[in-house]
C-alpha cells in the first residue's frame, strides 16, 4: 500500500509577484487565442451564468483568488480555524452525515408508522413536518383548520397526539429535528414532557427545533407574532435549555426557506448569517455568556441545481461565521462552529417527468456532501405533486445511502479545496454576505429591515429574475420549457383522507373531557401575566402542557397580550 505524500511545511500559497506577472501574460495569449477560435466555432450559450445568474468565467487560474490569499489563512485544515474545509478533524472518514427524512403526514398514528418505515430502513435521525394549523398555532377544530388537517404534516394540537407520534421510538436512541417556529417552545415542551413519560430525562434527549422566526417574516410568512416578543420567546427557549435539555439544538437558523422563495445562492446565504447574528446579539444582550448558548446553535440551508455553486456557499457559510463568532471572544471553539442540516431543493422538483427529481436530487445531495454538511434530508420524486409515498420516500433514502457507501465522495475531507474555480467562489460569497451585512447595519438592523421588506422584495426581485429567464428560454429547465413529452406520467400519489380530521376532532374533545380543566386554566392564567412582565415563558408553557393544554389555547393568551403580526404584501 502507498502512503500519502508528506504536507509542505510552509504555506502552499507560493506565488511571486514575477510568478503571478508570467501567469497573467500566459492567461492573455490564451485568451486571444481562444477569441479566434470563438469567430470559427463560437461558445454554444452567449453567457454562462450559475442557478443564481452570477456570471462564469471560461476559465479560473490563480490570478483569479486575490494576491493575499493564503491556503492557511483563508482555507486551513479541517477542525481548525477557520473551518472552511470542515468542523471536524475526521468529518466523514469518522462518521457519516445523519441521514434524516423529512416526515409528517395525517395524523400521529400513520406519521409514527412512517418513521418506523424509515427508521427499520436505515434512517438514522427524525424530522418532522407539521401541518399548516399546528405552525400557526391553531387547533385543528378551528375554522380556519378547514381542509388542512394532516394534508400538508402531522396534526397535533395537545401532548396526546405527540404521546402517539413517538410511540415505541425510544427518544433517548434518536435525535428528532422539528421544523416548528412561532409555537416552537410549545412542541419542544411536549417533546420533553413525551421524554419524560418514557423515563427519558431532558438531559438525555438530543435533537433540534428550528424555532427560527426572522426568516419566516421574511420568506415562508408562518409567523403569529410580531418579531420582538417573537424573539423574547427564542430567548427564553434558549436560556431555560442551556440549563435543562443542554443536547438540544435550540435553533436552527434556516436559510432553506429563503431560497425556495426564490432567493440567490448569496442571499441564502447572507440573509441566514445575518438572522444568525442577530440571534446571538439578543442572547448576549440578556445576559448569556456566548459559550452557554453559541455551541448548540445550528444551521439549515437548501443545496440547489448549481453543483459547485452549493459548494462554495458551504464552505464559505463556515468561514464566514467563524470569523463573525470570533469578535464575540468565545473561550470553547465550538461557539465558532457552523453545523448545519441540508435539505435538496424542493423548489427544483418538477411536476413534469417527475422521476428526473431522482437525478436532480442526486446532484444536490452530492454538493451537500462535499460541502461537508452533518445532516441531510433527500427531497422524494413526487413532492412537486404531494406528500411522499412510501416508494419515494425510500428510492430518496437509498439515494443518501448509495452516495455515501459507493460514491466515493465519503473518502477524503473537502476534496474540491484549491480548485481555483471553487475558491473563487467561495470568495465572492463572502463578499456578498458581507456587502449585505454592511446594507442591513445601514437600515438599523434586522428588525427595522424586515419592518421596511428590504430582505423580502430582494427575495421577490431574484426570484422575478429567474422566472423570467426560463419564461424566455434563457434558462433551461429539463421537461419544463426543453425536452418535454405530450402524455403525462402516472405515478403513485399520497392521498389525505377527510377522516383524518373527523379521527382529530373526536380525539381533541376527549383530551379535554378528561383532562383537569381547572388546573389547565390557572396554568393558561399565568403564562398571560408572565407574558406581560419578563419572567421566563418556557417553564410555565411546560407545565401547561403536561396538563394536556393544547396549542391552540397557549397559543390564543399569548395572541391576547402580544398581539399578531401582519406582514405587508409585496409584489
Amino acid at each position: 500500500m502507498t502512503t500519502s505524500p508528506k504536507r509542505p511545511n510552509k504555506d502552499p500559497n507560493t506565488e511571486t509577484p514575477s510568478d503571478r506577472a508570467e501567469i497573467l501574460q500566459k492567461r492573455k495569449n490564451w485568451e486571444e487565442e481562444y477569441e479566434q477560435l470563438m469567430k470559427k466555432k463560437p461558445e454554444r450559450l452567449s453567457s454562462f451564468v450559475t442557478t443564481s445568474s452570477v456570471p462564469i468565467n471560461r476559465l479560473y487560474d490563480p490570478t483569479d483568488l486575490p494576491q493575499d490569499w493564503s491556503y492557511l489563512k483563508d482555507v486551513g485544515y479541517p477542525g481548525e480555524f477557520p473551518y472552511t474545509r470542515g468542523v471536524q478533524q475526521t468529518m466523514y472518514r469518522g462518521r457519516l452525515w445523519t441521514m434524516r427524512q423529512f416526515a409528517g403526514f395525517g395524523g400521529s398514528e400513520e406519521t409514527n408508522e412512517r418513521f418506523k418505515f424509515l427508521l427499520a430502513n436505515g434512517m438514522t435521525g427524525l424530522s418532522v413536518a407539521f401541518h399548516l394549523p399546528t405552525l400557526y398555532g391553531r387547533e385543528s377544530t378551528h375554522p380556519m383548520s378547514l381542509g388542512e388537517v394532516g394534508k400538508l404534516g402531522v396534526a397535533i394540537d395537545t401532548l396526546r397526539d405527540m404521546e402517539i407520534l413517538f410511540d415505541g421510538i425510544p427518544l433517548d436512541k434518536v435525535t428528532t429535528s422539528m421544523t416548528i417556529n412561532a409555537p416552537a417552545a410549545i412542541l419542544l415542551s411536549m417533546y420533553i414532557a413525551v421524554a419524560e413519560k418514557q423515563g427519558v430525562s431532558p438531559d438525555q434527549i438530543g435533537g433540534t427545533i428550528q424555532n427560527d422566526i426572522l426568516k419566516e417574516y421574511m420568506a415562508q410568512k408562518s409567523y403569529i407574532f410580531p418579531p420582538k416578543p417573537s424573539m423574547r420567546l427564542i430567548v427564553d427557549t434558549i436560556k431555560y435549555c442551556s440549563k435543562f435539555v443542554p443536547r438540544w439544538n435550540t435553533i436552527s437558523i434556516s436559510g432553506y426557506h429563503i431560497r425556495e422563495a426564490g432567493s440567490t445562492a448569496a442571499q441564502e446565504l447572507a440573509f441566514t448569517l445575518i438572522n444568525g447574528l442577530e440571534y446571538v446579539k439578543w442572547a448576549v444582550k440578556s445576559g448569556m455568556e456566548i459559550d452557554e448558548f453559541a455551541p448548540r446553535l445550528s444551521f439549515f440551508f437548501n443545496s440547489h441545481n448549481d453543483f459547485f455553486e452549493e459548494i462554495a456557499k458551504f464552505r464559505a457559510a463556515r468561514r464566514i461565521w467563524a470569523r463573525w463568532m470570533r469578535e464575540f471572544s468565545p473561550k470553547n471553539e465550538r461557539s465558532l462552529w457552523l453545523r448545519f442540516h441540508t435539505q435538496t431543493a424542493g423548489c427544483s422538483l418538477t411536476a413534469q417527468q417527475p422521476y428526473n427529481n431522482v437525478v436532480r436530487t442526486t446532484v444536490q445531495s452530492m454538493a451537500a456532501v462535499i460541502g461537508g454538511t452533518q445532516s441531510l434530508h433527500t427531497n422524494s420524486l413526487d413532492e412537486a405533486l404531494a406528500l411522499p409515498s412510501e416508494d419515494a420516500v425510500e428510492i430518496a433514502l437509498r439515494t443518501q445511502q448509495i452516495i455515501a457507501h459507493e460514491s466515493g465522495l465519503t473518502n477524503t475531507i473537502d476534496p474540491l479545496a484549491g480548485s481555483y474555480f471553487v475558491e473563487s467562489l467561495t470568495n465572492l460569497m463572502e463578499k456578498e454576505v458581507e456587502d449585505y451585512l454592511q446594507k442591513v447595519d445601514q437600515l438599523g438592523g434586522v428588525i427595522p429591515a424586515i419592518e421596511k421588506g428590504f430582505f423580502q422584495q430582494e427575495i421577490a426581485n431574484a426570484a422575478y429574475q429567474y422566472q423570467k429567464e426560463i419564461e424566455k428560454n434563457e434558462r433551461t429547465i429539463v421537461s419544463v420549457n426543453d425536452f418535454t413529452k405530450d402524455e403525462d406520467i402516472e405515478i403513485p400519489i399520497l392521498q389525505i383522507g377527510d377522516e383524518i380530521a373527523e379521527r382529530q376532532k373526536k380525539r381533541l374533545e376527549r383530551v379535554k373531557q378528561e383532562r383537569n380543566t381547572e388546573k389547565v386554566t390557572t396554568a393558561l392564567l399565568k403564562i398571560q401575566e408572565a407574558a406581560k412582565g419578563n419572567e421566563n415563558l418556557f417553564p410555565l408553557i411546560l407545565d401547561a402542557v403536561k396538563l394536556y393544554a393544547s396549542i391552540g389555547e397557549i397559543c390564543d393568551v399569548l395572541r391576547e397580550v402580544f398581539g399578531e403580526w401582519k406582514g405587508d404584501l409585496l409584489f
